[in-house]
C-alpha cells in the first residue's frame, strides 16, 4: 500500500488560489532548477486544460499534473510535479494513477507525454512506452511516451474495488 491514504486528489480550477499554488509548485520543481521561470510563460493556453492536485490532510498541495485533451479519447499529460519534501513516497505514482482513472471515466483511453530523460524509468514503471527518438525541450533531453488503457464506465468506477497496491 502507498503511504498516501490521507491524500486527496481533486481538480484545480484555472485562475483559483489552488491554481496559483500549482504554478508555484511547477515553477519550483520544474523550471527554477533549469534556469527558467514559469511566470515568463503564457499560461492563457492552460485555461482549456485540466488541472489536478494531490492535497495532504492540511489542504496543502503535494503534487500536481495537467491533462491537455487532444481529442475525445486522447490527452497529453504534462507538467507533473511533486513537492521536493514529498518526493520518493509514491505521490507521483498516485497522482498519475488518479489522473488516468479520472480521465478514463470520461472516455480517454490514450495518453501521451514528453518525459525528461531522468523520468523515463518512472513512466516506464507506470506502463508508458517510448515513442521515437530523444529531442530537446526547455533545454533538456526528452522522449515522447504513450500509454493505452481500457475505458472505465462511470458505473464501474463507482463499484468498490480491492485495496490499492
Amino acid at each position: 500500500m502507498l503511504g498516501d491514504q490521507t491524500m486527496t486528489f481533486r481538480a484545480i480550477e484555472f485562475g483559483s488560489d489552488d491554481f496559483r499554488t500549482e504554478c508555484e509548485l511547477r515553477n519550483q520543481v520544474l523550471r527554477v532548477p533549469i534556469g527558467l521561470r514559469l511566470d515568463d510563460e503564457d499560461l492563457d493556453q492552460e485555461q482549456q486544460q485540466l488541472h489536478f492536485g494531490l492535497f495532504d490532510q492540511c489542504g496543502d498541495l503535494v503534487a500536481c499534473v495537467i491533462a491537455a485533451p487532444l481529442s475525445a479519447t486522447a490527452a497529453k499529460i504534462r507538467q507533473m510535479a511533486v513537492h521536493r519534501v514529498h518526493q520518493g513516497h509514491g505521490h507521483g505514482r498516485r497522482m498519475l494513477h488518479d489522473v488516468e482513472a479520472y480521465l478514463a471515466q470520461r472516455g480517454f483511453v490514450y495518453f501521451v507525454l514528453h518525459a525528461r530523460m531522468t523520468a523515463v524509468g518512472f513512466y516506464t514503471k507506470q506502463g508508458y512506452v517510448k515513442l521515437g527518438q530523444a529531442f530537446m525541450e526547455v533545454g533538456l533531453p526528452h522522449i515522447s511516451m504513450e500509454k493505452h488503457i481500457q475505458p472505465i464506465s462511470p458505473t464501474a468506477a463507482n463499484k468498490p474495488s480491492g485495496p490499492r497496491q
